[in-house]
């Protein structure tokens, strides 16, 4: 017996070496975690937080991105780090928000 797939079409996933992709082009202007972004300036938590860091050895996470992972997993109810690294680094919304990219 042969089957006839007729026009039926196949998507086959391929990798690309370069790619034009904007992570600000793929985040809708109403989202909340862009708004928030646009609207919340946390630069102050710089100096608020300079004195509790030393000044030898590797460089620790950015206090900003910090805050905003605690304020991301109370908002999104995820009490897990493990969770909310993998939470976060599945939303396009929360890496724009985060100020990262989709690239390693």
């Amino acid at each position: 017996m042969i089957l006839s797939l007729g026009m039926q079409g196949k998507k086959d996933y391929q990798e690309k070496l370069f790619t034009d992709f904007r992570l600000s082009d793929r985040v809708r202007e109403d989202n909340f975690y862009r708004r928030l972004k646009g609207g919340a300036d946390m630069d102050f938590l710089y100096r608020l937080t300079k004195g509790f860091y030393g000044s030898s050895g590797q460089k620790s996470i950015d206090p900003v991105v910090f805050f905003k992972l605690c304020l991301v997993g109370y908002l999104e109810n995820i009490a897990s780090d493990r969770k909310l690294v993998g939470h976060c680094g599945m939303r396009l919304d929360i890496l724009y928000f985060l100020g990262y990219g989709i690239q390693p």
